[in-house]
């Protein structure tokens, strides 16, 4: 998996998102999803899975509202998990404290899908081997398929679950947006991802030929606006460039189209068309 999260290519590896109790969403993210705290502050807490690398970040911010209507923004952020044992294990451990939840096999994943007490949407998953992905005029077959439950958990066998495992990463992020098109286009222009599959409205895009890094759709309702700055949801995600010189690029390209980009603590922080915002870094370790 390491491949498709390293240098030369171009991926999501931190998400920042807005709660309603800082507090509550620390207890879940730790007792439910396994990651740690790493740093806190007033209203603000960093989670990670190696107690190195910054995941997710929660904030509370004073004037919070709930997640609510029809709006563009976070759909889900993925969690990526080394291996199938490791997902037997996560699997069984959800069965065990009865959280809800709901599962895909995607062909070239399989998949499990969470949501957070304010309604932030989470799939932990793991890839099957980029060897057997079935690939036809550029795009690669995709699907929602029921999993094999009984066989992630036999691959689990009787390892207790001890949290996300230190080699978990951020393998990618679906977002909603207003207008898939616009949004393909400027993932493309801007970054020069490559759309690999489509679903109805919505298609999916990647660099060096991941299934996706990034997915957007209009299951929210085609025109959906650019929710309220405090309502839950998205805050930002991270974007990894390989060396200042492809970042620069997409700076460039960026101002090229008219689309605001602000320089904050030597990073840079824009917007999708939806308003979905992203910051661009460079050279993130990806473990």
């Amino acid at each position: 998996m390491e491949k498709f999260h390293q240098a030369p290519n171009v991926y999501v590896s931190e998400v920042g998102i807005k709660v309603m109790d800082l507090e509550r969403s620390i207890k879940f993210y730790e007792s439910i999803i396994g990651l740690r705290v790493l740093e806190q502050s007033a209203g603000k807490a960093v989670l990670t899975a190696d107690g190195k690398l910054p995941l997710v970040t929660l904030e509370q911010p004073a004037d919070i509202i709930p997640l609510q209507g029809r709006h563009s923004g976070l759909y889900h952020f993925a969690l990526l998990m080394p291996t199938r044992a490791d997902l037997g294990v996560f699997l069984q451990h959800l069965v065990q404290t009865n959280y809800r939840f709901g599962a895909g096999d995607h062909l070239v994943s399989e998949a499990l899908y969470i949501t957070d007490p304010d309604g932030n949407g989470i799939e932990v998953y793991i890839d099957r081997p980029h060897e057997e992905w079935a690939w036809k005029l550029g795009k690669v077959e995709m699907a929602t398929l029921q999993i094999d439950a009984n066989a992630i958990v036999a691959a689990g066998g009787n390892t207790p679950w001890t949290g996300m495992p230190a080699g978990t990463i951020m393998g990618h992020i679906h977002l909603h947006v207003g207008d898939t098109e616009k949004a393909e286009q400027f993932y493309k222009e801007a970054f020069h991802f490559e759309t690999v599959a489509y679903y109805p409205q919505a298609a999916f895009m990647s660099t060096g030929g991941y299934h996706h890094h990034i997915a957007v759709n209009t299951w929210q309702g085609v025109g959906a606006p650019t929710p309220p700055r405090n309502m839950v949801g998205l805050i930002a995600y991270t974007m990894v460039f390989p060396d200042t010189a492809t970042r620069q690029g997409a700076v460039e390209r960026i101002g090229q189209m008219g689309v605001s980009i602000s320089e904050e603590a030597g990073n840079y922080l824009t917007q999708d068309p939806s308003g979905n915002q992203i910051r661009l870094v460079v050279g993130q370790a990806s473990n």
